[in-house]
């Protein structure tokens, strides 16, 4: 049997040893070669240098910017509010796994940033640095952008919010009439077909038909992004056929002074009922008017909520009087008390 050969133990001190020093080429170049080299070196650095400059302007570079220089109110906004569940799902997210898509911005003047898209995400980075302190929530990963135009900006926006949260009808209509308002389109048709090129006609048809409440009832409204299709068409036809009746339905919303969502959608339903019963039977009258020598009597509604959640509509003729509640507050007890009220005083 062949006799192994035994492995000495390795040696500690060896990688301590002195290693020789190489001495290289460079240290004896000539002075020509040396100062090639070193310019070499420098163009390569302003090539990268330069590459970066043209991928962050360009967009395909993300970076970090300060929260406090980003100025949300760039554009106006198209959409109105963001639904407080919504956003607090947002931001647990953002807590737990980081930002994982940038928002748009423009570069402004004195080193601030325009907001193009990303409002929601912005809003609760916001919201977490104020309710936790926590320093990493004031960076917002960003990318800049060049828009060309305002225009570009306006429809870079748009498509931001329609890919990920659509928006209300009414929202849609608004951001159209406030380009138009800022200067960015000439009319709102433009603002549309330019904002919404990628709807269909029955859709940007359908935004159109909103505008006639955003122009009646903007500053009135409270939570108009809630106000569902099918009512916002009809106001938006009673306004359109009667732009009087907006200084009616302004004074109906401040009467009624709705707290939530509901509140003023049950408000605008009951104002509805007395426009449209209104029409219709003055409608009615006239024809008749032009029949019968005595026209049949007119009959009126008015609706109004004498208390915030009840909403009261009365009206008829003199012999056929009406009168409606409704609201979210006509609960089991206020049944029982107005019942007994009634019987009591019969």
């Amino acid at each position: 049997m062949a006799k192994r050969k035994r492995l000495t133990p390795a040696q500690m001190t060896y990688l301590e040893s002195e290693i020789p020093v190489l001495e290289t080429k460079s240290a004896n170049l000539a002075p020509i070669a040396q100062v090639a080299g070193e310019a070499s070196a420098s163009a390569a650095l302003d090539e990268l240098a330069g590459e970066m400059r043209r991928a962050r302007e360009s967009g395909r570079l993300i970076q970090d910017l300060p929260q406090e220089k980003i100025e949300a109110g760039y554009l106006v906004r198209d959409r109105i509010m963001a639904d407080d569940a919504e956003l607090r799902v947002l931001m647990d997210s953002l807590a737990a796994r980081g930002q994982q898509t940038p928002i748009e911005v423009v570069a402004l003047e004195q080193g601030r940033f325009g907001l193009i898209s990303g409002w929601r995400r912005l809003t609760a980075l916001r919201r977490l640095q104020d309710e936790t302190g926590d320093e990493k929530f004031g960076l917002v990963q960003a990318i800049l952008r060049q828009p060309d135009t305002a225009a570009d900006a306006y429809i870079a926006m748009v498509e931001e919010n329609e890919i990920r949260v659509g928006l209300s009808y009414y929202e849609r209509a608004r951001v159209a009439a406030k380009a138009v308002e800022q200067g960015v389109y000439e009319t709102e048709k433009a603002a549309l077909q330019a904002l919404f090129s990628t709807a269909s006609r029955a859709k940007r048809s359908k935004i159109r038909s909103f505008l006639p409440l955003y122009h009646g009832l903007d500053q009135a409204l409270s939570f108009a992004n809630a106000i569902p299709e099918r009512l916002g068409l009809a106001l938006s036809k009673v306004l359109q056929d009667d732009p009087d009746w907006a200084g009616k339905l302004r004074d109906g919303l401040v009467l009624a002074a709705p707290k939530s969502p509901q509140d003023e959608i049950t408000c605008l339903e009951a104002m509805l009922v007395e426009l449209q019963n209104g029409q219709a039977l003055i409608s009615t009258s006239e024809t008749k008017s032009e029949a019968l020598t005595t026209p049949a009597p007119k009959t009126r509604t008015t609706a109004y909520s004498p208390v915030p959640g009840i909403y009261l509509a009365y009206g008829g003729t003199p012999r056929d009087q009406t009168l409606t509640l409704s609201g979210p507050a006509l609960n089991d007890e206020f049944r029982d008390k107005l019942l007994s009220w009634i019987k009591s005083n019969r």
